[in-house]
């Protein structure tokens, strides 16, 4: 049977057989429109940022304004969400809580996106005993627990907010490091790199123009898990006493302030903890849903 036995295609027929290839964030989000727990948990987080960064803009009061006169009392039309021991308007003061706390957790973010992707490409492309050298580096860091850098901190600074960053910054990006250099590893002998190589790229262009490409996917969803880890962190170490410092709020602070005063105004305990619980789980239900979004088998199945 000779090729001139087939009839040619006709121009319709060509755009009804040709199906364009869809790009990650496309099958990614086909995926995520499927699960609604991640779609809930997109809104929560999309409200929340919205709330923290301008709802304080619309309130009357301000997070340190006190009035003895009116302290302790129970939700109202003047003040929503109660007032606390020192007449504090809550509302407001959850608010910049959450300005706080999310500061940080985007900080983490950011920490683990630039120290964390480069330090672990690095160590990957590297190899050898560069890389055994900056991994046990990583596993000596990792093995000291956050508290302790605070501790040490407090020594040198006062508590607050700077402490916090700065044990962000020394720890936080431990784990990012490890799940990039494990996926570099898994991709630096593909044919590609050895082609970029032989044309004289750098260690530096491989790693940004052909590796990290290829990394995002589990680097979004690391990214998106770290935030309410760091929010947590953060929650637990004004719990404690050292986090930020008044009259600066934070949700861990707030829920500090509110346990002392639960059997008698549970209202204080129950509004910042919740806001905290909302947030975590949105981000929670958004990262398991980019999760699986971005999972190669499951884009496979969908396509």
């Amino acid at each position: 049977m000779d090729s001139r036995d087939f009839a040619p295609l006709r121009p319709q027929d060509r755009e009804a057989i040709y199906v364009p290839p869809q790009k990650l964030r496309e099958r990614g989000w086909r995926q995520m429109k499927k699960n609604r727990l991640a779609l809930w948990g997109l809104a929560i987080v999309i409200v929340m940022t919205v709330i923290a960064l301008f709802g304080p803009l619309f309130s009357s009061y301000s997070y340190a304004d006190q009035d003895l006169s009116m302290a302790n009392a129970w939700p109202s039309a003047a003040h929503w969400f109660g007032t606390d021991s020192l007449g504090r308007d809550l509302l407001v003061r959850v608010l910049y809580g959450a300005r706080v706390s999310l500061s940080i957790g985007f900080a983490a973010s950011l920490i683990n996106l630039f120290i964390g992707v480069l330090y672990g490409g690095f160590a990957a492309l590297a190899g050898g005993k560069t890389d055994r050298i900056m991994m046990h580096i990583v596993d000596v860091l990792y093995s000291i627990p956050m508290l302790l850098y605070v501790i040490l901190l407090m020594v040198v600074f006062k508590p607050g907010l700077l402490n916090i960053y700065l044990a962000l910054g020394i720890s936080y990006w431990l784990n990012m490091a490890r799940i990039v250099r494990g996926q570099i590893l898994s991709l630096k002998e593909q044919d590609y790199v050895m082609a970029a190589r032989s044309y004289g790229a750098s260690t530096w262009q491989i790693l940004w123009r052909h590796m990290i490409p290829n990394c995002v996917g589990p680097i979004i969803v690391t990214l998106t898990l770290s935030i309410p880890d760091a929010i947590f962190t953060e929650a637990f170490l004004s719990f404690i006493g050292l986090g930020v410092s008044a009259p600066m709020a934070s949700w861990g602070v707030l829920t500090s302030e509110g346990i002392n005063s639960m059997r008698s105004f549970p209202f204080q305990l129950i509004f910042p903890a919740a806001a905290l619980c909302l947030t975590m789980l949105g981000f929670m239900f958004l990262g398991d849903g980019l999760r699986d979004a971005l999972d190669p088998q499951n884009q496979k199945e969908a396509g």
